[in-house]
């Protein structure tokens, strides 16, 4: 029985129907540890998450964590979070992603480093037939991108390692630190969340206003000014 009532979403987005799928969170940064407090708020609890920072000074303006948590290992304060905020218990994991992990159902795919990605993409995600949905985002500072693929499926899989890029593109301050902005991580989060619903009610037939809906692989937002543009890999040629 969820500690937290999910009658307001029920009707979009039902925890029971999502039933004991597994969810692995890799990554408890600016959109990581947004994205587990919002899943364990639509009333999941088959929540795994992985990270082996500390929460740092500079983390408090971007994340979750509070002034209270600098020190703390993240996985350990974002639990603490959840369960103050939800009742509910994700399982947590101090520990860097490697192939010796059996990773779930849906994969959330969210590390510091585009190399650090493609690694656990290669080793643990890429054609591995216990993942059926991996999303990925991607952060500037008022743009962002969602990518949301079968890694079973040969063109969605084609489609995102052709967006793959080096870790030096990624916009940095001044002093050399890469930038994040709370605002656009709430966004993109959201938006990432988004996806894992639309994927659900399409799995389970279930259509919006009896609208059919299919999933976008690719979403690519600006918010200066707010623009969105989507494309699906299944139609390329």
């Amino acid at each position: 029985m969820n500690n937290i009532d999910t009658t307001r979403h029920v009707d979009v987005f039902s925890p029971d129907a999502f039933g004991k799928r597994r969810i692995d969170v890799i990554g408890a940064g600016a959109s990581g540890s947004r994205i587990v407090l919002a899943l364990a708020k639509l009333g999941l609890e088959n929540i795994h998450v992985f990270d082996f920072d500390i929460v740092e000074a500079h983390n408090i303006a971007n994340q979750v964590f509070s002034q209270a948590d600098i020190g703390r290992p993240k996985v350990e304060a974002l639990r603490d979070i959840v369960k103050a905020h939800t009742g509910l218990e994700i399982t947590i994991y101090n520990e860097r992603v490697d192939a010796s992990q059996k990773l779930g159902d849906v994969v959330f795919l969210l590390t510091d480093t585009m190399s650090s990605r493609q690694e656990i993409w290669k080793k643990a995600i890429r054609y591995k037939v216990a993942t059926k949905l991996m999303i990925e985002t991607r952060m500037g500072v008022d743009q962002g991108r969602v990518y949301v693929v079968n890694p079973t499926r040969s063109a969605q899989v084609r489609g995102w390692e052709e967006t793959l890029y080096d870790d030096d593109v990624a916009e940095v301050s001044a002093c050399g630190s890469t930038i994040s902005v709370g605002p656009t991580a709430e966004y993109l989060s959201g938006l990432a969340v988004w996806q894992l619903i639309r994927w659900l009610n399409i799995e389970t037939g279930k259509s919006s206003d009896g609208v059919s809906d299919t999933l976008d692989h690719e979403i690519l937002f600006c918010l200066r000014p707010p623009t969105i543009l989507t494309r699906q890999f299944d139609q390329l040629i």
